[in-house]
């Protein structure tokens, strides 16, 4: 197998380090915010913990289903720094901006509009009302949030992944803050319970965007020319961005959609059955970040090679991360099993909570292999600009296979995997699928010098 070559080709992990631990700290300052977010809302009560948790989670998958075609950006953006040609990324940061106002809009009116999907699933009424109210304070900060991640893209295609780092690091005391006085009513804020981390994240969306706005006005960025070209929409230029870009947005959605359906099965059982699977997902995306930023780095580093048509180091690259991530997860899953008691304890003191999520962690360690294997493969093919049969591949592991294996188990004869367990092991199963094919598309992929031209120059969308 191709990715398990034999010569020499950790050198690539060198770069691919220096480019990923900032957007790996990156992730965890982001994450860090969703967890003092769970984190605070819980110790208020699990009801608002509840409803925090379900809100979040559809926040995300209709964030990335309409606005992921600025993820396009690290690839184009790699390839043409590696084409000698960075000159010409200001035109792509341009359609984006463009592609993301028309899913600003979409998106504020999708989260207000989202009660009668917590009236259909059957979800507690308290628990519905703090979600929607979460939601429609959250919803003053989309716009800041799209711009901001369109400028981050950029920027690490750039290789520049140290300012986004900084500045998602920044705003985690200052969320911490905000959400003690919206939450419990200090600072002469209204006490709002998790409702208030809604307004907290808002405020921080926004701050977000004026640090990034002070970074693109630095010399690394003005080499793309973004304040000189023409600026005005370019549909040619916009679809290409959407035909690369929105395929990852949407594999990415797929993934947390299936979250958040299975969220609000389990909200049907019992709210202490929500509480813990929403430490669970927390849990799982905190540890995820390692693997998915490696993937992303691993992708700025394929994209800079393919663009300078050195495309045996760019097979290179993809083989070391892809061990790398590996062992990776092999650790991590070890560390779970000893230490999940320890760590669900950390959002909770709710005893029965606390023995759910302690035993979903066991379903966690082994879905956590097939998880990080499949996301480290994906963001290799990005930098290859190979994002179609990558999506295929999520809706069929997702929802073809691991939602309705996950939803037999959970309401099947078997105790053991009953309730939120059930669709822990669905999902394992699906994603093991779901690595598999990435694995072996990326194999090929990385000896196929002709494929590799055909992808970059977008002759061929297959």
């Amino acid at each position: 197998m191709t990715l398990f070559r034999t010569q020499d080709h950790f050198k690539e992990l060198r770069p691919i380090l220096h480019l990923g631990w900032p957007i790996i700290v990156g992730q965890l300052c982001i994450m860090a915010t969703g967890f003092l977010d769970t984190l605070m809302a819980g110790r208020y009560s699990a009801t608002d913990l509840a409803g925090v948790a379900l809100g979040s989670n559809l926040i995300w998958p209709f964030y990335l289903l309409l606005a992921g075609s600025s993820m396009a950006l690290t690839p184009m953006v790699s390839q043409l720094r590696g084409a000698n040609k960075t000159g010409e990324a200001g035109y792509q940061v341009w359609q984006s901006l463009w592609l993301a106002v028309v899913a600003a809009i979409l998106l504020l009116i999708i989260l207000n509009n989202l009660e009668p999907l917590f009236v259909f699933m059957s979800v507690d009424k308290e628990v519905t009302r703090i979600a929607i109210e979460y939601l429609e304070a959250v919803s003053w900060g989309i716009p800041a949030l799209v711009f901001y991640t369109a400028f981050r893209h950029a920027c690490e295609g750039l290789g520049h992944t140290i300012p986004p780092m900084l500045i998602a690091a920044s705003i985690i005391p200052i969320n911490a803050l905000l959400n003690y006085g919206f939450i419990y009513g200090h600072f002469g804020f209204p006490e709002l319970g998790g409702v208030g981390c809604g307004k907290a994240t808002a405020l921080v969306w926004w701050l977000q965007l004026g640090l990034m706005i002070i970074v693109i006005s630095r010399p690394f960025f003005k080499i793309t020319n973004f304040f000189k070209v023409d600026r005005r929409p370019k549909p040619a230029l916009a679809k290409q961005l959407f035909i690369i870009g929105q395929p990852i947005g949407l594999s990415i959605f797929l993934e947390m959609a299936i979250f958040s359906v299975i969220s609000f099965l389990v909200a049907g059982i019992s709210v202490q059955q929500v509480a813990a699977n929403s430490i669970a997902f927390n849990l799982n995306w905190l540890t995820f970040v390692v693997p998915m930023s490696f993937g992303t780095a691993a992708g700025i580093r394929i994209g800079y090679h393919v663009g300078a048509r050195n495309l045996k180091l760019a097979g290179d690259a993809a083989s070391a991360a892809f061990q790398f991530c590996l062992a990776y997860a092999v650790i991590v899953s070890v560390l779970i099993v000893f230490w999940r008691y320890e760590l669900v304890s950390l959002y909770t003191q709710d005893q029965e909570v606390i023995k759910i999520a302690a035993y979903l962690m066991l379903f966690l360690a082994l879905y956590q292999i097939v998880d990080d294997t499949q996301a480290v493969a994906l963001g290799c093919l990005r930098g290859y600009k190979d994002t179609f049969v990558p999506m295929i591949f999520g809706l069929v592991g997702y929802w073809v296979i691991a939602l309705p294996v996950g939803h037999y188990l959970a309401n099947g004869p078997y105790e053991a995997v009953q309730g939120a367990a059930g669709y822990w092991v669905g999902m394992a199963f699906g994603l093991a699928c779901v690595a598999l094919c990435a694995t072996a598309r990326l194999s090929r992929i990385t000896v196929n010098f002709e494929k590799i031209v055909l992808l970059s120059t977008h002759q061929k969308k297959w």
